[in-house]
């Protein structure tokens, strides 16, 4: 019955690899609306690998057919997973500032980072807009460019101090609503919005936690957050969510992005 298949060493490890993707693109996915579509997907790929060992040439046909014209649907339906993946996969060498981290310099790409100054100065400002109850939103910029994010808003240039960003998030300032965008030791625009999220947040997380999640998953932007209704301090970065306890561990998670 299973004379057809003759496996190899290449196909053992071909099936390993095919296998360590998937897992993967799993795990990216999860929580997502589109994990679903990647499980159908998958389901009808095994279903005409099946149809074919079994020379069923009418079904495997039609599944091909199906896979084959709906690969353009794909691409618009997973374009958020797709931009997420390249941009995890991009960023994945310089997530400790290693890596790929020469050609980056070499090519240009990519901002200096933040100073232990500036880092002191969000710090400061998110313990007392905390104190506060003080809603904010602050997306620090890593290596890749969020210009497109800083056009959505107001792009001002300025630096990087802890009355400015109280000032900016003051319930009735014109620009508290939106992000803060930092460059280095600056702020780059302000006002911003953000895309939000599909995966599934915990109940108690807001628009504002939403969209801290949201470029956190298009970008390697690291994302503060200051909840306007418990006080409470939230990092984002690549998708996760940490809770800080302290204003010692703010500073340690910016400083070690």
């Amino acid at each position: 019955m299973f004379s057809f298949l003759n496996i190899t060493l290449v196909d053992v490890l071909d099936i390993i690899l095919v296998a360590t993707i998937i897992f993967y693109v799993f795990r990216l996915l999860r929580g997502s609306q589109a994990i679903s579509i990647f499980i159908a997907i998958v389901a009808l790929y095994a279903l005409r690998l099946v149809a074919s060992a079994f020379n069923m040439e009418l079904m495997s046909g039609l599944l091909g057919a199906v896979l084959d014209v709906g690969m353009i649907a794909l691409i618009v339906i997973f374009q958020p997973e797709i931009r997420r993946f390249l941009s995890r996969l991009g960023s994945g060498y310089t997530r400790n500032g290693s890596g790929m981290g020469w050609l980056k310099r070499l090519l240009g790409i990519g901002q200096p980072g933040e100073s232990t100054e500036t880092i002191n100065e969000i710090c400061k400002a998110c313990e007392e807009m905390g104190g506060d109850k003080c809603g904010a939103l602050i997306v620090i910029e890593k290596s890749q460019s969020l210009k497109y994010i800083c056009e959505t808003g107001d792009e001002i240039d300025a630096k990087v101090n802890k009355r400015l960003l109280m000032n900016l998030f003051f319930k009735n300032s014109p620009l508290h609503d939106g992000a803060v965008i930092i460059r280095g030791d600056r702020v780059a625009s302000v006002r911003c919005t953000l895309p939000i999220t599909e995966s599934e947040t915990p109940a108690s997380f807001g628009m504002r936690h939403k969209a801290a999640i949201g470029i956190s998953e298009s970008s390697d932007a690291q994302v503060v957050v200051v909840s306007e209704e418990t006080g409470r301090i939230s990092v984002m970065r690549f998708g996760k969510t940490v809770h800080v306890e302290n204003i010692n561990d703010l500073k340690r998670l910016l400083q070690n992005a």
